[in-house]
C-alpha cells in the first residue's frame, strides 16, 4: 500500500495505537517490534478488539481484509508521520539538549497556548516511536507544534528531522549526558547539533542561549537567529534572590519586569528565558507570557517542590547527568532550609567516564554540610566515600520510612532507571 493510500485510511481512523491494551474500536494498530516484544504477535487480538486496520511486517497464520502488510512497520509509521507533517503548513518548533528540554518544551507550550492552538509532545514521547506518534496527533486545527527530541547517539536527531521537518529549533545546552552512546562530549555537540544542521539547510530559525559560546558556533549559518541569555542577547534576564522558587528578572527586550515561577532552581533560568523569547517572537502578549509562566506548576518529577510528613522535598528525579547533578546540588546548598538531606541515584550511560564523574560528584558533596547523604546504585559503590549507600531505590525507601524525618528539606535526584521518586512516594 502506498503512503498516500494509508494516509487516506488514517484520515478516516485518526487514532493510532501500538499497544493492544490501550486499543479502542476503530483505531489503527501498528505492530512495532523491540528487544522484548513483537506487536505482530498481537494482530489477531487487535482485530478482535475492534481495530479498523492492523499494519504488520510479518506474515500471519490467518487472513483478514483489515491486514496491511509492509516491509517495516516502524519505517511506515515514520513515513506516515512525514506525509501528515507535509500537509501542515505551520511552525514546527523542535527542542533538544542535554538538560532542560522537557521543562523548556512545557513552558513554551504554556506560553504559545495562550494565543495559538498548540500541540506538543506528551510526557516523554521524544524518541523514534514517540515523535511520529506525536506528529500524527497534531490535528488540522493546529497553529503551532512543539516537538521534543531526545537522543543518545549520532544521527538520531538528523533522522527525526527528516519527518518532523522543523521550521524552528532550540538546543537548550550540550553537556555530559549519554556519553557512552555519543562517544564523549564532542559527540554530544555533533549529535545535538544535527538539529541546527537541518535548520541551516532549510532556512530555519534558531533560538539560542547566548551565554553558551558553543551554541553560537553551532548556529553559525542559520537563516535567522534569536538570542536570549543573561547578557548580550535580545532577551536578557537574571535570577532573583528568592530562595524557594525561581524568580526571573527580565533586564532587556521585554516590558515584563519579573516572573515568579513555581520552578525550583536557578538552573531553570535559561528555560524560562527561552519561553519568553519564543513568546515574543510569535507576538504573544507580554501579560499572557508572564501569566502562563507564573501559573505553570511542574508535576513530572522535574524541579518539583512537594511537602510531605512535615518535610519539604525537591523532586527532580526524572533524569540526571553530571551537569544537572552539579547544578541541582549547588542550588540546594545555597537554599535556605532545615536539616538538608541528599538522596542521590547513580548516573547512567556515561561510558568510560562514569567512575570519574561519580567521583567528582562525591567531591562536590563533601564541600557542603548536610544532615544526611544517601547514595543509591550506579557506580557509587565502586568509589570510597563516607556516605550511606543502598543498591536500589526500593532498599532506600525501606530505610527512609524508618527515619521519620521531620522539618527536613530533601533533594531527590537520579537517572530515570534509578526511580528515585519511589523513595518518597
Amino acid at each position: 500500500m502506498e503512503i498516500h493510500d494509508l494516509y487516506a485510511l488514517f484520515l478516516q481512523h485518526p487514532h493510532l495505537q501500538t499497544d493492544t491494551r490501550q486499543l479502542q474500536p476503530n483505531d489503527l494498530f501498528f505492530a512495532l517490534k523491540g528487544p522484548n516484544f513483537n506487536g505482530n504477535q498481537f494482530a489477531r487480538l487487535a482485530l478482535d478488539a475492534g481495530a479498523a486496520f492492523v499494519v504488520l511486517d510479518e506474515p500471519t497464520d490467518f487472513t483478514d481484509d483489515r491486514i496491511i502488510n509492509t516491509n517495516d512497520t516502524l519505517e511506515t509509521l515514520q513515513q506516515l508521520a512525514k506525509y501528515h507533517r507535509q500537509q501542515l503548513v505551520i511552525p514546527f518548533i523542535a527542542i533538544t539538549g542535554s538538560n532542560g528540554k522537557t521543562t523548556t518544551k512545557e513552558l513554551i507550550h504554556e506560553v504559545l497556548s495562550t494565543t495559538f492552538k498548540t500541540y506538543t509532545t506528551k510526557g516523554n514521547l521524544n524518541n523514534h516511536i514517540g515523535i511520529p506518534l506525536t506528529i500524527l496527533s497534531v490535528q488540522k486545527d493546529a497553529e503551532i507544534a512543539v516537538i521534543e527530541m531526545g537522543a543518545n547517539h549520532q544521527n538520531e536527531i538528523e533522522s527525526y528531522c527528516q519527518y518532523t521537518l522543523p521550521t524552528h529549533g532550540i538546543i537548550t545546552n550540550c553537556g555530559k549526558a549519554h556519553l557512552d552512546g555519543f562517544g564523549g562530549i564532542e559527540g554530544v555537540l555533533k549529535g545535538k547539533g544535527e538539529l541546527f544542521d537541518y535548520l541551516k539547510k532549510n532556512n530555519g530559525t534558531a533560538f539560542i542561549m547566548s551565554d553558551y559560546d558553543y551554541l553560537k558556533k553551532m548556529s553559525t549559518g542559520i537563516n535567522e537567529i534569536k538570542t536570549y541569555g543573561t547578557q548580550a542577547a535580545e532577551i536578557t534576564g537574571v535570577a532573583g534572590n528568592t530562595q524557594e522558587f525561581l524568580e526571573v528578572l527580565i533586564t532587556n527586550g521585554s516590558g515584563i519586569k519579573n516572573i515568579d515561577t513555581h520552578l525550583v532552581g536557578r538552573y531553570n533560568l535559561p528555560n524560562v528565558l527561552a519561553a519568553v523569547a519564543v513568546g515574543k517572537y510569535f507576538k504573544v502578549d507580554e501579560v499572557k507570557i508572564k501569566t502562563a509562566l507564573e501559573q505553570y506548576i511542574p508535576s513530572n518529577s522535574r524541579s518539583q517542590m512537594m511537602e510531605k510528613d512535615g518535610n519539604k522535598i525537591i523532586l527532580d528525579a526524572y533524569n540526571a547527568n553530571p551537569g544537572s547533578m552539579k547544578a541541582a546540588i549547588e542550588n540546594f546548598a545555597g537554599m535556605q532550609g532545615n536539616n538538608k538531606i541528599l538522596l542521590l541515584g547513580g548516573m547512567m550511560e556515561l561510558g568510560n567516564e562514569s567512575l570519574a564523574e561519580h567521583e567528582a560528584l562525591i567531591k562536590l558533596i563533601k564541600n557542603y554540610t548536610w544532615q544526611q547523604v544517601v547514595l543509591v546504585g550506579g557506580d557509587f559503590n565502586k568509589i570510597p566515600h563516607p556516605f550511606l549507600y543502598f543498591a536500589s531505590s526500593v532498599l532506600t525507601k525501606e530505610w527512609f520510612k524508618q527515619q521519620h524525618f521531620k522539618n527536613a528539606t530533601l533533594l531527590v535526584k537520579g537517572s530515570r532507571s534509578m526511580q528515585m521518586e519511589k523513595v518518597v512516594e
